[in-house]
């Protein structure tokens, strides 16, 4: 029981002295998963609406396959970056393997089927009265789908978000194709396991510590968001 106060005490002065080690493992891990997470979402939300929204052959093939993909093990994602930019792989000669690029491919990987799964349901959950009335008023097709994506905003930002929160807490992708290597490649997720099982708990704890405040900080507007429309809608229903 000592051992973990002293750990938290110990974690709280390397938070409060600003450790540059701690920090620098913290901007990074917000620059790789920042990245992965702005790829996912600008190819994501598009692919989310058009499976949500036209109609060709192979829809549901594609949109069964996307929503089982959102449960892709990050080891998987890991494992297939890996073999990708490895030297006996198809891009090793490029030297991006345990590099931040790599986790940002792995965590693109892992990310991109959670926004655009949850796109296609926030987009097919829009009435088709909406678009029925844009296209009375004289909207063309993309301004239809520019009010139907307006409609699902909530969506699409849970989605997002998801996405991020996803590529910030995972590990297993990221300790395969970074490597964990300190000051290059050593993100939260992968330095807590590292710290932990060196028992170096004051260390470890202020990275969980870290952790939990990004997943706070990350999910409050959110929430905000959530219930700004819900009293939106009582509103609506009162009148």
């Amino acid at each position: 029981m000592s051992s973990i106060l002293d750990g938290f005490l110990e974690a709280l002065y390397l938070l409060f002295t600003f450790d540059p080690e701690i920090y620098q493992i913290m901007f990074m891990s917000l620059y790789v998963s920042g990245m992965a997470t702005l790829l996912a979402t600008v190819i994501g939300v598009p692919l989310g609406a058009v499976i949500a929204i036209k109609k060709f052959r192979g829809k549901e093939i594609l949109r069964n396959v996307t929503y089982t993909m959102m449960g892709l093990p990050s080891v998987v994602a890991g494992l297939i970056i890996f073999l990708l930019l490895s030297r006996s792989g198809p891009f090793g000669m490029l030297g991006l393997l345990y590099t931040p690029f790599a986790i940002i491919l792995a965590q693109f990987v892992l990310a991109l089927p959670v926004v655009a799964g949850i796109s296609i349901s926030a987009v097919a959950s829009v009435p088709n009265e909406i678009r029925d009335a844009a296209i009375s008023l004289g909207a063309d097709n993309w301004q239809c789908i520019s009010k139907i994506l307006g409609e699902a905003k909530m969506g699409l930002i849970t989605g997002i978000i998801t996405g991020f929160s996803t590529c910030l807490s995972e590990v297993g992708a990221a300790m395969m194709v970074g490597g964990n290597i300190q000051f290059e490649t050593r993100v939260l997720s992968t330095a807590t396991v590292l710290e932990a099982e060196q028992g170096y708990w004051g260390v470890a704890l202020a990275l969980g510590m870290i952790l939990l405040i990004l997943v706070f900080v990350i999910n409050y507007p959110l929430l905000r968001l959530q219930k700004k429309n819900l009293n939106l809608l009582k509103n609506r229903v009162k009148r």
